[in-house]
């Protein structure tokens, strides 16, 4: 998921995406442990799109506040 997406997102939108991607970090980290991941490169662009929702929402609490 690239900045443009998420910036074109709501804040609702990126909420729940948000919770999305981490139940989907979780099931991955699942994976991993029991030995069923097969794409390890999965786990890591899942956690960057993670950091991107959270920094696109530091940056409109930011300009909320002032």
């Amino acid at each position: 998921m690239k900045m443009k997406d998420i910036r074109e997102l709501t804040d609702a939108e990126l909420n729940s995406k948000l919770s999305e991607l981490r139940k989907e970090k979780l099931n991955l980290k699942i994976q991993s442990r029991t030995g069923q991941l097969e794409k390890t490169s999965v786990a890591k662009s899942v956690r960057r799109d993670i950091a991107r929702v959270k920094t696109e929402q530091n940056i409109r609490l930011a300009k909320a506040e002032g």
